[in-house]
């Protein structure tokens, strides 16, 4: 044929799971989502099993006509960053407003009575279904062979729960001594491996408090769906032609989405927040320096990128709150802002360390009142000994923090040492010259040894982490 149709065939990686649930949750939530309005890829055909004539599982879809956001994100000036958020905004409200009986992930209810033992709570139209959640989270690695929770969850708090259990039993059943993943971070643990029973017991005190951590606004409650990966590249647009402004053509990507109760899916998406900015995090109108014109080059630069941050992060937010008013009054609520950060640290997979978990528990003994309100005891405590060894611990990752971030601006990496294609052999001769040059500073042997059989940009294997 040469008629000029065009098509995206999707096959999944072979470390992708659940493969079953992957597949048929995002074809039902492609295919539901289009039919309630939203621009997303129609869905020709798929087969979440590989019992078939290619033997994968696939999905073929219809090719989106546009560019991504993410190649033409730094050029837009600010009408057009205001009109990309402002239509985002709008269709998250018109995503996050369609409501369902229970958490999990969303598929067709044909596709679930083929996994033997599966049942799901149906939809109004019952050709869809709620079902096992489908975050990676969930199943990553020999999180798999579980026998656990996953959902459907009926009400909120199983939704709470539900990953931190899952964890705990990872622990009990693979769990061993690690160093922390993140080898930058290792020389503030001594270089020590740390015991899976510390973050076992730090998830225990979890469990213990998450059914005290509930919003009161029982709006915050009602299940939602939302975008799992909501990134530029992910987002593609086209120019208009009448107003010459950028128009989004299609949303792309929903592998692992999932409904939750608003208040644990609720947040700035990742690739737009700016938080660690003092100006981003007080929502001040973003400007441009007054001394603009006497900064050299590369000073022009930096303020522009930050102005550009900020500027995305701002509208946003001011969207949010015209056009999403239940997200924005999650988003300002602190308690509930706290209560998801807990769930996320929870549920998220062990990776040799606790500290993030831990330190945040603390923050919840210490603010107890004002999570809970009167009359409802706080049921864990730390003792002065291990609050002051956890503070110590806390300044030297903050110094490890900063200075990964550091060799990130030298180096040009971003997250997760990621790097373009056309600045990767730069990027590997810097990172080669800055250990080298690390190494020779080092004067004693022993210390030497251990830096740099813990070289956080070597190549590493990863399956004892999974």
């Amino acid at each position: 044929m040469h008629d000029g149709f065009e098509m995206v065939a999707r096959i999944p990686y072979p470390v992708t799971v659940p493969k079953f649930y992957a597949i048929a949750s995002e074809v039902a939530t492609m295919r539901f989502l289009r039919s309630s309005g939203l621009p997303v890829p129609e869905v020709y055909d798929y087969s979440p099993s590989s019992d078939n004539a290619a033997k994968t599982e696939y999905i073929f879809m219809e090719f989106v006509r546009g560019v991504k956001l993410s190649d033409v994100w730094l050029e837009p000036q600010e009408p057009d960053i205001v009109s990309v958020l402002r239509q985002l905004v709008q269709l998250e409200s018109q995503m996050m407003s369609i409501p369902f009986p229970a958490g999990g992930s969303l598929y067709y209810t044909s596709d679930l009575k083929k996994v033997a033992g599966r049942t799901g709570i149906p939809l109004n139209d019952e050709g869809f279904c709620v079902g096992p959640d489908a975050r990676l989270h969930m199943w990553y690695g020999r999180r798999s062979q579980l026998d656990v929770d996953r959902g459907p969850y009926e009400n909120a708090q199983s939704a709470q729960i539900a990953a931190a259990r899952k964890e705990v039993a990872y622990l009990k059943k693979f769990g061993r001594p690690l160093l922390p993943f993140r080898r930058e971070r290792r020389e503030s643990f001594g270089y020590k491996e740390q015991s899976p029973s510390d973050h076992t017991k730090n998830l225990e005190r979890y469990l213990l408090i998450a059914s005290s951590l509930v919003p009161k606004n029982s709006a915050f409650h009602r299940f939602c769906i939302r975008h799992p990966d909501l990134q530029p590249s992910n987002i593609i647009v086209s120019r208009s032609s009448d107003s010459n402004q950028l128009k989004i053509e299609g949303l792309l990507d929903w592998q692992h989405a999932s409904i939750l109760p608003m208040f644990l899916l609720a947040g700035i998406p990742g690739r737009l927040q700016n938080y660690d900015d003092p100006v981003s995090q007080a929502l001040i109108p973003p400007s441009l320096p007054t001394n603009m014109d006497e900064l050299d080059q590369s000073e022009q630069n930096h303020a522009m990128g930050l102005y550009h941050y900020r500027l995305i992060h701002f509208h946003y937010v001011k969207n949010t709150e015209r056009y999403n008013k239940l997200h924005h009054d999650v988003l300002s609520d602190p308690v509930s802002m706290f209560i998801y950060r807990l769930f996320d640290q929870a549920g998220t997979p062990w990776e040799g360390e606790t500290h993030a978990l831990k330190t945040t528990l603390i923050e919840a003994t210490e603010t107890w009142k004002r999570l809970t309100g009167d009359g409802v005891p706080c049921p864990i405590a730390f003792e002065p000994e291990d609050l002051r060894q956890t503070k110590e611990l806390s300044a030297k990752l903050r110094v490890a923090d900063e200075n990964f971030e550091g060799c990130g601006g030298m180096i040009g990496f971003g997250t997760e040492t990621w790097v373009s294609n056309e600045d990767y052999r730069k990027a590997k001769a810097l990172a080669k010259l800055l250990k080298l040059t690390v190494l020779k500073e080092i004067p004693e042997e022993e210390i030497r040894a251990k830096v740099e059989a813990n070289w956080f940009l070597d190549d590493m294997d990863e399956e004892d982490y999974m």
